[in-house]
């Protein structure tokens, strides 16, 4: 009966993967606590580590907040693909919350106007501009899901002087 080198249990015969933790058959050695052939002592950071396309893809998701997460956590802060994608994001991000203050200052400007029937046309322009941005962001979720960097025009050339 072999055993499992991650957790000790006892893996069949006929089992491809360790019924307690999951773990490939292969890892599976003669006895419990038997290091598996070529293990390293320490944790295995590189097999647990996302890939830097997916790394990447999520540095868009909440805008500057993942781009900072992913510039400091230590797999990614050394890929510079990742990198590129995170400033990327988090100047995206800047302009765009940069966008609605002072898009938020007109429209308290507007109130006071008393010619203030632009506003099915404010509505309208802030629809557009916020799917615009929605747009921009999936697009370039899209491009480094499949490993290319798209650089936007002058944020572009600025994240990639950041990454290096």
């Amino acid at each position: 009966m072999a055993f499992c080198t991650k957790c000790g249990a006892q893996v069949g015969e006929g089992m491809s993967f360790c019924p307690a933790c999951g773990a490939p058959k292969g890892s599976a050695a003669a006895g419990p606590g038997a290091p598996a052939a070529g293990a390293a002592a320490g944790p295995a950071t590189s097999s647990t580590a996302m890939s830097s396309n997916v790394a990447g893809l999520l540095t868009y998701i909440l805008g500057f907040i993942t781009g900072i997460i992913f510039l400091v956590i230590e797999p990614y802060k050394n890929d510079k693909f990742v990198r590129f994608h995170a400033f990327q994001s988090i100047f995206l991000s800047a302009i765009w919350i940069g966008f609605r203050i002072v898009w938020g200052y007109i429209i308290m400007g507007m109130l006071w106007n008393p010619f203030s029937g632009l506003w099915g046309l404010l509505a309208m322009i802030s629809m557009l501009v916020s799917l615009a941005f929605l747009a921009c962001m999936l697009f370039l979720m899209y491009k480094a899901y499949n490993n290319e960097r798209f650089k936007l025009p002058v944020i572009g050339e600025l994240a990639a002087k950041q990454a290096g």
